[in-house]
């Protein structure tokens, strides 16, 4: 091969490996560009039902996000997000546990916003005339509630039962459940005769009554806080993601 030969051969291998680079880069950057964000959402588990459709919507408006949820009661999720546990969002049934979080700023007051209220109701199984009431909440054999350490909807059970000075008969009949979900699903099976649930979970069963509900004067406001956490990296779909729930009121 001639020196003319081999000097074209050179120019056109490094020809092929800019080629080659900047295609490279040009996939990258397309990748980035037209890729999926995913979004990891603490939630309480009352709100399962109604975030997963509020998801679905979110997503066919917005294909390029997808939202992953770790459902859980409200203590248990403030505690793993404060060790640490990857998370974009918290939607959390207890205000003192969201603010926690404020406190040790891991999520900040101006990216939060109390999205909606609940109300503490008392259900039996369809068809179970045992409990009919507060008032004969006691004749149960056992009574479902969230364990009010982590579970908000237990710890509003208990300062119900505390308001009604029936805490004494109550005790003995209570079966804790790691959140409210199970709680239903308790009083679904007919394993007890009552539970105490949020109303909205009430809307997701046909195989319980809603027996009574509590007073608002009880317990606490039962309110439910969402907030971006600081050390999310998708800050921006995190943002679209809540003024939609904002929007939609779930």
């Amino acid at each position: 091969m001639n020196y003319l030969n081999k000097t074209r051969l050179a120019v056109l291998l490094c020809s092929l490996v800019v080629m080659l680079v900047l295609s490279a880069c040009s996939d990258d950057e397309t990748g980035e560009a037209g890729g999926t964000v995913t979004l990891t959402v603490s939630a309480a588990a009352s709100l399962t039902d109604a975030l997963q459709e509020t998801a679905d919507v979110f997503h066919d408006e917005h294909p390029e996000i997808k939202v992953d949820f770790n459902f859980g009661g409200s203590g248990a999720l403030q505690q793993q997000i404060s060790q640490g546990a990857p998370a974009d969002m918290f939607f959390s049934a207890s205000k003192s546990d969201f603010d926690e979080l404020i406190e040790n700023v891991s999520i900040s007051e101006e990216n939060s916003v109390n999205l909606l209220k609940n109300e503490l109701v008392l259900v039996t199984p369809a068809n179970n005339q045992t409990v009919t009431s507060f008032d004969n909440i006691t004749e149960a054999s056992q009574i479902a509630v969230g364990t009010p350490e982590s579970v908000p909807a237990g710890k509003y059970a208990v300062e119900t039962f505390e308001e009604m000075n029936i805490t004494k008969e109550i005790e003995p009949l209570l079966v804790y459940a790691e959140d409210v979900r199970a709680v239903l699903t308790y009083v679904e099976r007919g394993e007890v005769d009552a539970g105490l649930v949020y109303r909205t979970d009430t809307l997701t069963s046909d195989s319980v009554e809603i027996a009574d509900t509590a007073p608002e004067a009880a317990h606490e406001p039962i309110v439910y806080p969402v907030g971006m956490i600081n050390s999310s990296e998708n800050a921006e779909a995190a943002k679209n993601f809540m003024s939609f729930c904002s929007q939609k009121k779930l």
